[in-house]
C-alpha cells in the first residue's frame, strides 16, 4: 500500500467535504464526524464535483444536488435513485493527520456524451 498525508484532521469539518490534491491525484475528504472517508471526487453519474454539489445529511448519507443521487458515506452502497455505487479510497488517521492509501487513482467509467445525449436532455425543449 502506498499510504499519503492527504491533509489534517482539522482541515474538514464535521459532515463536510473537502478536495485536495495530493501528488496530481485529486481526493475528497468526508469528515462524518466520527471518521473520515475518502473518495474521487467527481459524481459516478455525470462528473459533477462533488465538493460543491455534495451534501452530507449528518446521517452518513451523501446527496449530490445536480440529480438527487445518493450513498452510504460509510460503504459507498447506493441508495435512492443512485444507479453506481461510490469508489472509495482506504483512509486511515494516525495521529492528526488523515492518510489515504493512493497505490492508484480511482475513477469512473462515464457514458460517451457523443452517444445519445444525456439526463439533462430532459429538461431542454
Amino acid at each position: 500500500m502506498k499510504w499519503k498525508r492527504v491533509c489534517a484532521a482539522g482541515d474538514v469539518a464535521p459532515n463536510a467535504l473537502r478536495k485536495f490534491t495530493v501528488e496530481g491525484i485529486p481526493v475528497l475528504i468526508a469528515n462524518l464526524g466520527d471518521g473520515f472517508k475518502a473518495y474521487p471526487p467527481l459524481c459516478p453519474h455525470m462528473e459533477e464535483p462533488l465538493e460543491t454539489s455534495g451534501v452530507c445529511d449528518g446521517r452518513g448519507t451523501l446527496t449530490c444536488t445536480k440529480h438527487l443521487w445518493n450513498w452510504n458515506m460509510k460503504t459507498g452502497a447506493r441508495q435512492g435513485e443512485a444507479e453506481r455505487d461510490l469508489l472509495m479510497y482506504d483512509v486511515k488517521r494516525q495521529g492528526d493527520d488523515i492518510l489515504v492509501n493512493l497505490e492508484k487513482e480511482l475513477t469512473y467509467e462515464y457514458d460517451d456524451p457523443d452517444a445519445g445525449g444525456d439526463d439533462d436532455d430532459f429538461w431542454k425543449s
